[in-house]
């Protein structure tokens, strides 16, 4: 039997002629097109935000069921940026079931324990991923997102593409944790302070939101030492226009320690992105805003041990990151 699936940790969903479901993090409908994509969705020129905004990252439903199996209708395209990501089927809040999804369309069907049990499906973090039908083999009932809604924004270490799996990531690993409803904005070398995430997250009801701001600015040379700080504060600001006295918890960059001391091509090293970023929130006197050094995290020598490659945590770097962010990610009494 069917059941429609109450999924969550998106802004916008678009459904094509034959029912394929597009989950967008960021809500298209904001931006004027001129250019499209590798896939023939909307883009703007020089950008990958709105390619990154269409993977499903974050995005996941949750049932009750007494059913013996459950099939789900996906279809993937290979990220130019990204390998594709598998599907994690959770029972009863453990790892059931890893399935890898392949290009094209395809049926994952997945067999379940005798319930009555709380499944959970998590869409992949990477690659260009849309959903058509859930199929349960027997009693179905979906559930409702619950628990605090959390907003975190950042680049590919949120969006970790290279996690086990999308249950696996941070982010998702926090708020099974807590037991909190997450939306990750994790944008993969998209990490610029665009003011249509300050808007989503400044519209998006949340109890908690965390900023990981600087090093895509670091290595994409999106702005100055004269013009960063003032990003931030703009940034913060329009989120705080929506949410007065949501606690908001700024993470500079972690370490990367081939690149440590490098200054990009506009002069400034991952140590002057973090005193940027420090300056512009410290700028707003802010009582519910809290910084954190995102070199506290990960110690240099975690950080050569845990790294796939010059600044990317492998999988295990990644449950770390988890380990040391979920007690400082807390909501007020």
């Amino acid at each position: 039997m069917g059941s429609d699936p109450l999924w969550t940790g998106y802004r916008h969903r678009v459904v094509d002629a034959d029912g394929w479901l597009t989950f967008w993090r960021l809500d298209p409908r904001e931006q004027p097109f001129e250019l499209h994509d590798w896939l023939g969705r909307p883009e703007r020129p020089g950008h990958r935000l709105w390619s990154r905004a269409a993977t499903p990252a974050g995005v996941r439903a949750g049932w009750r069921t007494t059913a013996s199996s459950v099939t789900l209708e996906i279809r993937a395209a290979l990220d130019i940026y990204s390998e594709i990501a598998p599907v994690d089927f959770l029972v009863n809040g453990e790892l059931h079931r890893r399935h890898p999804v392949e290009v094209g369309e395809q049926t994952l069907t997945v067999d379940l324990p005798a319930g009555p049990v709380e499944l959970e499906i998590w869409l992949p973090q990477g690659g260009a991923i849309e959903v058509r039908e859930v199929v349960f083999h027997g009693e179905a009932q979906a559930l409702p997102p619950s628990g605090p809604r959390w907003i975190t924004y950042g680049s590919s270490i949120t969006q970790c593409t290279g996690a086990y799996g999308p249950s696996e990531t941070w982010p998702a690993l926090v708020a099974r944790r807590h037991g909190w409803d997450l939306v990750a904005l994790g944008f993969a070398g998209e990490c610029h302070l665009d003011p249509i995430a300050a808007r989503t997250i400044r519209d998006t009801p949340a109890r908690l939101i965390s900023l990981c701001l600087g090093t895509n600015i670091y290595g994409g040379e999106t702005f100055g030492g004269r013009t960063l700080p003032g990003q931030v504060e703009a940034f913060i600001s329009t989120v705080r226009d929506g949410h007065p006295h949501t606690p908001i918890v700024v993470i500079t960059p972690l370490p990367a320690p081939s690149l440590e001391g490098k200054p990009n091509a506009l002069g400034l090293t991952l140590d002057d992105i973090r005193a940027c970023v420090e300056l512009g929130a410290r700028t707003l006197r802010d009582p519910d805003l809290t910084l954190i050094d995102g070199r506290t995290i990960l110690s240099t020598e975690e950080a050569q041990a845990l790294y796939a490659d010059d600044l990317h945590p492998n999988p295990d770097g990644y449950r770390l990151i988890a380990d040391r962010l979920a007690p400082l990610l807390t909501l007020p009494l």
